[in-house]
């Protein structure tokens, strides 16, 4: 769901209904749009409508769903090819990139480079069921995914038959070995561990995940960790999940009192990295692939941006291992 929040000028000194004034704004939003897409608009902590007259200082925030587009298109978007054949193909996911089509993210998605790759054409608009019904038909091969600002291996398949292939593995991941690396703020209690949780949307905030104990809500996540070294008050590790819940390794490292560097949604800003994006990376993926009877290994060099964080925590701190 789209968003937009913004603060009414002091100085403003008209009288205005909600819905012309942010018509009027620079890149604002057409009033059909207001009265056919808007799912909620609050001022000042309160919900009205978009007939409200706007005062100087009220703070708006409106939410929306963005319509479906008529096609997803192929797009000529350059894509690092790991490894390809008639049936799969897995790519270095570079951060930034968003895995597949949804809202406010139409174009300019893995899917939109796979296609142009594979030389197909656009996918049809699909109408029929709800939107997230609509979207999960405009996913080609997608069996996995991983967020916007995690980079790293991703596996797609080229066929239905492959794709069915693939997501039996990941519904049960005791066939594949997922790894990942990160680098967090704070040192872990154990070198390594295994951290098993529920996972709960947080009451406070729907838009993001918290860890539970001792409840029978949400759905187990299973991480292991491993400190591979250790910065100051910096950690380098290692992690295989063992389930693939939404934010996992996020919402984990968060729990054990060590949040992700430049996690802007589970951690805080570092004083040392202000600048820091989120430094996880998927670095390993182990899994068996069709007509292949052995289990094959997908692997990633170490990203720019860890090699960066990593020169400077050496030039600050002495390495250490737990």
């Amino acid at each position: 769901m789209a968003k937009i929040n913004f603060t009414v000028p002091s100085d403003y000194s008209k009288t205005c209904r909600l819905d012309s004034y942010i018509a009027g704004l620079p890149g604002g939003m057409n009033r059909s749009k207001l009265k056919t897409g808007v799912k909620s608009i609050t001022i000042n902590g309160k919900a009205q409508k978009i007939s409200y007259k706007v005062k100087p200082g009220d703070n708006i925030l409106i939410e929306w769903e963005d319509s479906v587009p008529e096609d997803i298109i192929a797009q000529p978007i350059p894509l690092e090819i790991i490894y390809e054949d008639k049936n799969v193909c897995v790519i270095n996911k570079p951060q930034g990139m968003v895995t597949h089509p949804a809202s406010g993210n139409w174009e300019n998605t893995l899917v939109n480079g796979l296609l142009y790759h594979w030389g197909r054409e656009n996918i049809k608009g699909i109408k029929e069921g709800s939107i997230s019904q609509q979207l999960v038909k405009r996913r080609p091969g997608i069996v996995h995914r991983l967020d916007k600002d995690t980079s790293g291996i991703i596996i797609t398949a080229k066929n239905r038959d492959s794709e069915e292939y693939l997501q039996k593995q990941f519904q049960n991941h005791k066939f594949l070995v997922k790894e990942y690396i990160c680098i967090c703020c704070g040192i872990p209690p154990k070198k390594h561990d295994t951290i098993t949780t529920q996972i709960i949307r947080d009451p406070r905030d729907r838009k993001i995940f918290k860890a539970v104990t001792a409840s029978n809500e949400g759905k187990i996540a299973v991480s292991e960790y491993q400190c591979i070294s250790t910065y100051g008050n910096y950690s380098l590790m290692r992690v295989r999940i063992k389930t693939g819940r939404t934010h996992q390794i996020r919402v984990h490292m968060k729990f054990i009192n060590c949040p992700i560097l430049g996690d802007p949604l589970y951690g805080k800003k570092d004083k040392q990295f202000p600048d820091a994006t989120l430094m996880l990376h998927s670095r390993m993926l182990k899994i068996f692939i069709p007509d292949n009877k052995e289990k094959q290994m997908f692997k990633t060099s170490t990203p720019e941006r860890f090699l960066k964080v990593e020169q400077k925590l050496k030039r600050m701190f002495p390495k250490c291992v737990l």
